[in-house]
This record gives structure tokens, C-alpha cells and sequence, in this order.
């Protein structure tokens, strides 16, 4: 069995949602867009209706879209978000609060990239590995942070002999390979699964999720969720007339 018959294949539903989620994001749908009606929708994406009602409702709970009955499907208002334009140091963070800092590293592995991986971080080589890390941030005995990150083993090839339990890898990544560009999606999310687990929080509880993307001369360098309980983490961004945001 060849390589790539191991690796996971992308599924239409996957696919036809990076697609509207980016049209929406990227600003080609503005708030209040009315969608093709789903049937419509299906068959230019040649995919039954079931699947495409999947990806409208799945868009809808992300609170990227709104279906009012009788009416259609309309692009949502866009949530408040604060513009935050640096890469938080975690471990800084923590120390600004007096307290003590570790990273709990509980995943560690050397492998092909996930088909929803491959489409956030938008990787174009499929054959490559990604060192993929799961772990949590402590402050002091609390946790403070859910972290999920794949790092371009081809880009950074050193990070796969890191102790990661004595280094954050955000950490690692800044001083050893300084990025050129970087986005930021902020969202609201329920705690589920590994994440409500490893928080110590119940299923269902307010988090501010962080994904982070980052680029040097173009090539993708890593992908990072960061899930925060809700009740122990802000986000500040300070402006000045006239002018963007500034990092704080």
C-alpha cells in the first residue's frame, strides 16, 4: 500500500466548508448576503443536499451564518472581536500574574497532516509530516491554556528533538525562526471532549478558542489553537486615532 493511500483523504463536506467559511471571512460574502438556496448550492458543489445542509448548519452554529425559515440563508453580523496583532508569549503571561509556569505536553507525534489540518494551515504538499503537539499551560496549579499545534517538520526540522515538557513551543518557534506574517481567527466556543478534559472544565463551558497560522517567505510554519476558559482570559488591543491596532 502506497503512502499515499494511508493518508486521510479530504471529504467534500470539509472542503465545501473552508470554502464558504473563506468567502465569508475573506470578505466576498458581506454580512447580510443572502446565500443560494441550499439545493442550489448542492448542485454546483455536485454533492447531495444532505451535505450541503450539514455544512450550512454547521456554519450556523459557528455563527457565520443565519437561516431564517421561509426567507433563506444570510451571511451573520459580524461577533465582536478585539484586533490583536502580536504573538502572546504564554509563559510571560503567566508570570505577570506571580504565578508559576509549565507546559503538561500529553501528545507528541510524526505524522501526515489531517485533512482539516491540511485545509487551515493550507498546506499545498500533502506528502509532507507535521510534528503534531497537544498540551496544556499551567499557572501554577491551574490550568490555564488547552494548546493544539502541527509545526512543518520540512521548515523546522529541529523542533522534532525539543524537549517541548521544558519549552513552550511557541516559545521555540519565535526565537528560532522569526516569522514574516501571521493570522489570528478568534471565536467563542463550547469546551468538548479532550479540551473540556484536560481544563478541568464541564462539557459545554464558555472558551475563548485563538488559532494562529504562521508564514516565513511564504511557507506555513506552524498551526495553533489555543483554547482559554472563558471566566480567566481577556484579549486587549489598544488603538490610536487615526491608526490601526497596536500590540499591547
Amino acid at each position: 500500500m502506497s503512502r499515499d493511500e494511508n493518508r486521510p483523504r479530504v471529504t467534500h463536506h470539509d472542503r465545501i466548508l473552508t470554502e464558504l467559511r473563506n468567502r465569508i471571512t475573506g470578505g466576498e460574502w458581506q454580512p447580510g448576503f443572502q446565500l443560494p438556496f441550499e439545493i442550489q448550492l448542492a448542485e454546483r458543489h455536485g454533492v447531495s443536499r444532505m451535505t450541503m445542509n450539514k455544512v450550512l448548519a454547521q456554519l450556523t452554529r459557528e455563527g457565520f451564518l443565519v437561516r431564517r425559515r421561509k426567507l433563506g440563508t444570510f451571511v451573520a453580523r459580524p461577533m465582536t472581536q478585539a484586533a490583536v496583532m502580536e504573538i502572546a508569549d504564554i509563559e510571560a503571561e503567566v508570570a505577570a500574574m506571580g504565578l508559576a509556569w509549565r507546559f503538561d505536553l500529553q501528545e507528541r507525534s510524526l505524522r501526515p497532516p489531517l485533512p482539516q489540518e491540511v485545509l487551515a494551515a493550507r498546506i499545498r504538499d500533502h506528502s509532507l509530516n507535521v510534528l503534531a503537539l497537544r498540551g496544556v499551560h499551567y499557572a501554577g496549579d491551574l490550568p490555564f491554556c488547552h494548546e493544539r499545534r502541527i509545526i512543518n517538520a520540512d521548515i523546522a526540522p529541529a523542533a522534532t528533538g525539543v524537549d517541548f515538557h521544558q519549552l513552550a513551543p511557541g516559545a521555540w518557534l519565535v526565537r528560532e525562526i522569526p516569522w514574516s506574517s501571521a493570522e489570528h481567527r478568534i471565536r467563542a466556543v463550547p469546551a468538548s471532549g479532550l479540551v473540556a478534559r484536560d481544563l478541568g472544565l464541564a462539557t459545554g463551558s464558555a472558551c475563548l478558542e485563538v488559532t494562529r497560522r504562521t508564514e516565513t517567505s511564504g511557507q506555513w510554519v506552524t498551526l495553533a489553537t489555543q483554547t482559554y476558559p472563558g471566566d480567566r482570559h481577556q484579549l486587549v488591543a489598544q488603538f490610536g486615532p487615526g491608526s490601526g491596532a497596536e500590540p499591547g
